[in-house]
């Protein structure tokens, strides 16, 4: 690879000392080298991609390169996470090693794991995808919300709970973890249903074909109270939707290109990030 595209975290890279210092390494080794443009919300700015870019840096965590997937959209650059936070799930690299990093990306053609996504549609015209997990989550009183779950056209179940995560492999070891979800292999094909704080006792996650449809619909309170449920795309975009408004679900067509350096399993991966946490 040839030329690089650095996407900084400004809040774990305040002065840009570490964009800055991993950009001149690149060009001593007579590489191309960019910086993303973002907006004030710290969003890639559209169009601003410069189209011979082979390869794009997230500086920063799990957050970051969520984020970038988002902002890219369909441009289909592979990612390679350069870890500045915690946890660092989808980093590949830890800050102390980017030298060793990029000299295999000089030399050598990586591995990419495609990760799938999910799409939502809503309300006619509404749609996003993310490559963590979609949550329905209740808004305003604390109270239980009801959510109808149909899949390809069939009911499935109707959850009384605090909210419903649908999560792709990806995702799993996020809040679908924490809600007592299953972990599942990252560049497997299928979707997680895993109700938040179910208000029954042998509520357990469903998991689905990555093939499936899945509609969730709001359902009507007690006394014909009007529900409204907060609709979130990665824990980022989020929506208010109201009893009878339905979110449908289905695999994305576009993936996540994740450039793959580290020999290490994914299983060995979590069992030493998980340690202590």
């Amino acid at each position: 690879m040839d030329c690089f595209y650095i996407i900084p975290n400004k809040l774990k890279d305040k002065d840009y000392a570490i964009t800055n210092e991993i950009r001149r390494y690149i060009e001593s080794r007579g590489k191309v080298c960019y910086v993303s443009e973002k907006d004030r919300e710290g969003h890639i700015i559209p169009g601003t991609v410069p189209k011979d870019v082979q390869c794009g840096l997230v500086l920063g965590g799990d957050g970051t390169l969520i984020r970038a997937v988002r902002d890219l959209g369909k441009n289909n650059l592979p990612l390679l996470g350069i870890n500045l936070g915690t946890l660092g799930y989808l980093a590949d690299v830890e800050l102390k090693d980017y030298r060793r990093a990029l000299e295999r990306l000089f030399e050598e053609t990586p591995d990419i794991e495609e990760r799938m996504m999910l799409e939502g549609r809503f309300q006619d015209t509404g749609r996003d995808i993310a490559i963590n997990d979609i949550v329905l989550a209740r808004e305003g009183k604390v109270r239980i919300v009801s959510f109808h779950i149909y899949v390809n056209g069939i009911l499935l179940n109707t959850y009384h709970a605090d909210g419903v995560i649908l999560s792709t492999p990806t995702g799993s070891t996020g809040y679908n973890l924490s809600a007592g979800g299953p972990i599942v292999e990252p560049t497997a094909q299928m979707i997680v249903i895993t109700p938040i704080c179910s208000h029954a006792l042998n509520t357990s996650s469903v998991v689905l074909s990555a093939d499936d449809t899945i509609e969730v619909e709001i359902c009507e309170g007690r006394y014909g109270r009007k529900e409204q449920v907060s609709l979130c795309f990665d824990g980022a975009e989020q929506t208010t939707l109201v009893t009878g408004e339905r979110v449908v679900i289905r695999r994305a067509e576009q993936t996540a290109r994740l450039v793959k350096l580290s020999s290490e399993s994914f299983m060995k991966t979590m069992r030493k990030k998980m340690k202590g946490n």
